[in-house]
């Protein structure tokens, strides 16, 4: 049998090393990258074995939507059911973000048959540990307002949460008031049920990795330390706005947000010194 020069192994040796790593990328979500390294070498600009990420395909790790399928109603009333988990099996880490087009309300909910009336959502196999309401300041912003309930409410399943979505929405061409929006609709919130967590989410921020649970802390949390408008840091260290979450508690501790701050910006860094005395007590 003929033996290959040693520089030809040497050759194989790292060739098949550089087909392990991109194996291993690919597994972990870099189909991308992986697909378009192979392109340059492929004269039809993909690969055999190398799918291409594409839109309104549901069926690929990553995409917010997978796994809800597994989630059935078992065969035992409501009152009979377990516990969930504290960990969710439903939960992936990162979570492809695209924006289909023409995306319309019916079509969330379609693809969202479990939620009920409302903005409404109970875990059907087991009775979530968390209750938390999801208030929403709105205006003008029905394209947002569309791709973020397409995102957010699988996002929230996956987390197996009982949870509530509230649209606070601004009627006339005065001057947005977003802190106000954000009392009333704590205020229309806990008229409906008695809830252990709200979420203050601005209408243009869609969460992209689920293990960032929408649940309280025992101090008030900012949950949106990382957008990539900012790249995936703070503007600056005492930023508190986008997405934040508070108890009923914390939120009359410190007097709620302030009414006073008309247009966007200001009420943030208002509420983020309101907020510094829990770290003390």
């Amino acid at each position: 049998m003929m033996m290959l020069p040693a520089k030809a192994r040497l050759f194989l040796l790292f060739l098949c090393i550089q087909i392990l790593l991109l194996a291993v990328l690919y597994r972990d979500g870099y189909r991308k990258r992986v697909a378009y390294f192979f392109g340059i070498f492929w004269k039809g600009g993909t690969t055999p074995g190398i799918p291409v990420v594409l839109p309104f395909n549901n069926s690929r790790p990553g995409d917010v939507y997978a796994n809800l399928s597994l989630i059935t109603k078992p065969l035992v009333s409501q009152h009979e059911l377990p516990l969930c988990p504290d960990v969710s099996p439903f939960i992936g880490g990162p979570v492809r973000v695209f924006l289909p087009h023409a995306l319309s309300m019916k079509d969330v909910e379609q693809k969202n048959p479990l939620v009920t009336k409302g903005g409404r959502y109970k875990p059907p196999d087991c009775e979530s540990k968390h209750k938390t309401a999801i208030i929403i300041p709105h205006r003008n912003r029905e394209q947002h307002l569309q791709y973020l309930l397409y995102h957010l409410h699988p996002f929230l399943q996956r987390q197996q949460l009982n949870y509530g979505i509230y649209i606070i929405h601004q009627a006339g061409n005065f001057t947005f008031n977003r802190a106000k929006l954000l009392n009333v609709g704590f205020k229309e919130a806990m008229k409906e049920e008695d809830w252990d967590c709200l979420y203050f989410h601005d209408v243009d921020l869609i969460p992209e990795d689920d293990r960032n649970l929408y649940v309280c802390d025992s101090n008030p949390k900012h949950a949106s330390i990382a957008m990539d408008k900012f790249g995936y840091k703070l503007p600056y260290k005492t930023y508190f706005g986008g997405v934040s979450a508070l108890t009923p508690e914390q939120y009359m501790k410190m007097n709620g947000f302030p009414n006073n701050y008309w247009g966007w910006g200001g009420e943030d860094d208002d509420i983020a010194v309101r907020k510094m005395g829990f770290a003390a007590t």
